[in-house]
This record gives structure tokens, C-alpha cells and sequence, in this order.
């Protein structure tokens, strides 16, 4: 089909979970906000908590603000559109405004990775070069390589997207999952888009594998440093401060590589399942990472503590 001969589409719309029974849609859909409230109200408690306790202003939860807002922001761009298709029927999104979609999706992906591997950086000068860690690691440093992370994605991704919208669109424009995506959009183009999917291919493997190389060599000399510890107290107290950045690396890549890589190999999921993996992959780290903050940092967990506790003291003394 030539480009003068063909009309290009004015919208899209989301189709969600393909197959998805109608009486399922309510349950579906009452998951999906009760996962968005939690994903809010877990983020802007631990970006609350951190910026109100002085005693947590300290480069590591620094980092853990940048991690919860990334994830805010994340969860807000994806759910709402898709709650709204089930609970108002609504799966239309404008030829634009998918885009738009589009880029903040893999802009905050991409961003995300790099702040988790500056994330990475602040344990390896914590338990590989201690008495180095307050010179080189400063309130001042992480903000600057925090917002270097935001910085970098930005004309990046624009790049990505614009190579995209050179496509021509003009026939089927049924989104075969719960947002707009690069691979999903680009399959819908009524011409070859196999170099534009390359070179989006190339770029994500850069802001995925660039940060994950550096996150496990990293993680490999943290071991090697924390086996050689001669007290075992040391060791415990290592690995503890370790335990949450772990838990919230696996969550992040792990599900992501593999996607991108089946998905460039030729491995082929059948629709739900492809739909079930990603949306997992996308939302469930967001939910789950205040979890993570709260229960398994021991400065945070306390400082929930001592608040709650000055809370109901102040409330039996107003009894």
C-alpha cells in the first residue's frame, strides 16, 4: 500500500485482556484500582516518610525517593486508561495521545534502570570501600547522578518514538494489551517496521543490560567483600542493607529481559499469557517495592514505628 493512497488512523483502542469473559471484567477491573491505590498510597508514603524524617537524608534513601516516584508516575501512565476501559467502556485513545503513552512508558522503564544501578553504586562504595563512602557518596552526589538518569532517557526516548510515528498506520488499530507499547504499536503499521523495532531493540537492551552488567559485577564484589568479613555481626548487617536492593532489581529485570528477548528470538506467548507477563512485570513492582522499603530496611520500618506510636500517644492523650 502506497503512503499517498492510504489514510492514516485517528485513534486507537485498547482491547485490555483479549477473551476476558464479561462477568470477569468487574473483578478484573476492581484488582487493577485496588493495585493502582496501593501503588499511590505506598509511594507517596515512603517519599513522605523520607522527606519529613531528617534522619533519613541520606544518599540510599535519596535513591529510594527517585524508586518511588518512578513508580508512581509508571503506575498512573498505564492503570488509569485501562480501569476506565472496563469500568466506562472506554478503550478509545487518541492516535497521539497513545504515543504520548508510548514514550513515558519506556522513558520512566528506562530511567528506572538507571537509577537502580546508581542504586547499585551506593552498596558497592558502602561495603567495598567503607571508609571512602562518605566522601564520595554525598547527598549532593546522589542528586546529581539521580538526575542525570532522568536527564539521559529524555531526547533518547523521544528519538524512539518519533522513529516510530514515521510509520504509516492505516488499517487495524486494536491494541492487544492494556497500554500503548513500542512493539505492540509498531506491529499495527501498514509497512515494514523491522528496522524501527531494531533499532528500539538496541536502545532497550542498552537502558536494560548497560545498568544490569553494572548492577551484578557490582553485587559479585559485594559478596566477595562480605565473605571475606571477619565478624559475622558485619556480615549479617551487609547482607541485610543489600537484601531490599536485590529483592527490587530481581522484580524489575528478570521479567523484562526475558520479554524482550523472546520477543526478538521468535519465542512466541499466546495473547493472555504475553498480556498477564508484561502487566505483571509493569505493575506488580510498583505495588510491591513500599512493601519491600518498609519491611526490609530497618531505619524506615522504625521511623513507621516511633511515628505510629507518637500518633496513638497523642491520641489517648486528646481521649
Amino acid at each position: 500500500m502506497s503512503h499517498s493512497n492510504a489514510t492514516r488512523i485517528n485513534n486507537f483502542y485498547i482491547l485490555g485482556f483479549p477473551g476476558l469473559l464479561a462477568e470477569n471484567e468487574g473483578p478484573v477491573s476492581a484488582l487493577l484500582f485496588l493495585i493502582y491505590a496501593f501503588i499511590v498510597a505506598g509511594n507517596i508514603l515512603i517519599i513522605t516518610i523520607v522527606s519529613l524524617e531528617r534522619s533519613l537524608h541520606k544518599p540510599t534513601y535519596l535513591i529510594f525517593c527517585h524508586l518511588a516516584f518512578t513508580d508512581l508516575v509508571y503506575g498512573t501512565v498505564i492503570l488509569p486508561k485501562i480501569i476506565s476501559k472496563y469500568w466506562f467502556d472506554n478503550g478509545l485513545i487518541s492516535y497521539y495521545g497513545c504515543f504520548t503513552q508510548m514514550y513515558f512508558v519506556h522513558f520512566l522503564g528506562a530511567t528506572h534502570s538507571f537509577i537502580l544501578m546508581v542504586m547499585a553504586l551506593d552498596r558497592f562504595v558502602a561495603i567495598c570501600a567503607p571508609f571512602h563512602y562518605p566522601r564520595f557518596i554525598t547527598n549532593t552526589t546522589i542528586t546529581a547522578l539521580c538526575a542525570i538518569s532522568w536527564f539521559v532517557p529524555i531526547a533518547w526516548m523521544v528519538g524512539v518514538v518519533c522513529h516510530a510515528l514515521t510509520l504509516l498506520y492505516c488499517g487495524p488499530n486494536e491494541i492487544q494489551l492494556c497500554y500503548c507499547d513500542h512493539i505492540t504499536i509498531t506491529r499495527l503499521a501498514c509497512e515494514s517496521a523491522r528496522a524501527v523495532q531494531i533499532v528500539a531493540f538496541i536502545l532497550a537492551m542498552i537502558s536494560l543490560l548497560l545498568p544490569l552488567a553494572f548492577i551484578f559485577f557490582s553485587y559479585v564484589f559485594i559478596i566477595v567483600a562480605v565473605v571475606k568479613m571477619s565478624s559475622s555481626d558485619g556480615r549479617t548487617k551487609a547482607l541485610s542493607t543489600c537484601t531490599p536492593q536485590l529483592f527490587i532489581t530481581c522484580l524489575y529485570y528478570m521479567p523484562r529481559c526475558f520479554v524482550y528477548l523472546a520477543n526478538n528470538v521468535g519465542f512466541t506467548f499466546s495473547d493472555p499469557v504475553r498480556i498477564i507477563v508484561i502487566m505483571m512485570y509493569s505493575v506488580l513492582p510498583a505495588a510491591v517495592n513500599p512493601v519491600i522499603y518498609c519491611f526490609k530496611t530497618k531505619e524506615i520500618k522504625e521511623t513507621l514505628k516511633k511515628r505510629l506510636n507518637k500518633r496513638k500517644a497523642t491520641s489517648i492523650l486528646t481521649v
